[in-house]
């Protein structure tokens, strides 16, 4: 399928966007139908999901479908796929969104959490990257985009299984980039910055949150729509020949030493 009027048009294409409900999934899934896909969202509150989608539905000629899924279930994330596939008929654009972040220091991770955050942060991309690829390779087309964090980069203290989950899918990307590019399809990840949703708005205290913007070059959070661009030229042709990398998206954040 060849783009129609700009490389960053995505029409006639078909996107699962995981935490999809609120902050930066629900910007993204935005973006891509504002850019002409049709966009599945999930996430585990319904309530949550009825609204996004009401919100979504704001655009025109939009197709906006949504079902409640908890990614620590392995169950939930192959009924998801396939429940992707059927309602939506294909699907080209994968973004694994959902996460979460609990501040523990190492000494008191306890084997549940550390396997709750991999099973969330890590495990859920590959398998719905795993469930979702085999329909992409028949197309000869395919975006996969993770969304990790940079803190796989560098961390801070309480953040072990955080920091770990979300290096791990740098690896799955270029791995995954290596096993799907002669099909077409490339794998990514963006690596956000602060950007002030409601998971940092809950774990961190007001002067965690003044010190993150103060480490920034711009000297601010980022907007959730600020992740609209990046995610929108890694779904579409405009993206067509970037792979197994990682854009950063942190507001200048990693360019500070001290």
């Amino acid at each position: 399928m060849k783009y129609i009027g700009t490389p960053f048009d995505l029409t006639g294409r078909v996107a699962l966007v995981t935490g999809g409900s609120k902050g930066l999934g629900l910007a993204m899934a935005r973006i891509f139908a504002e850019a002409g896909a049709g966009v599945f969202i999930c996430s585990r509150h319904a309530g949550e999901l009825e609204a996004a989608a009401a919100s979504l539905r704001d655009v025109p000629s939009a197709r906006i479908e949504w079902m409640q899924a908890d990614m620590t279930d392995r169950v939930q994330v192959k009924q998801l796929a396939a429940s992707a596939l059927e309602r939506m008929g294909r699907v080209d654009i994968l973004v694994n969104n959902a996460g979460a972040n609990v501040p523990q220091r190492i000494d008191e991770v306890t084997d549940e959490t550390w396997d709750e955050f991999l099973e969330l942060n890590l495990s859920s991309a590959m398998r719905l990257t795993r469930a979702l690829a085999p329909q992409m390779i028949e197309r000869k087309w395919g975006r996969i985009i993770h969304i990790t964090s940079i803190l796989a980069f560098t961390s801070i203290a309480g953040r072990s299984s955080y920091s770990a989950s979300k290096a791990g899918l740098l690896g799955l990307a270029r791995a995954a980039a290596l096993d799907l590019g002669t099909s077409g399809i490339t794998v990514n990840c963006i690596a956000p910055g602060p950007f002030l949703t409601d998971l940092p708005g809950r774990v961190l205290s007001t002067e965690d949150k003044a010190r993150f913007a103060a480490r920034t070059a711009l000297h601010r959070w980022g907007r959730p729509e600020e992740i609209s661009g990046a995610a929108l030229m890694l779904a579409s042709e405009a993206g067509s020949y970037i792979t197994g990398s990682t854009l950063i998206v942190d507001g200048g954040a990693l360019t500070r030493m001290l």
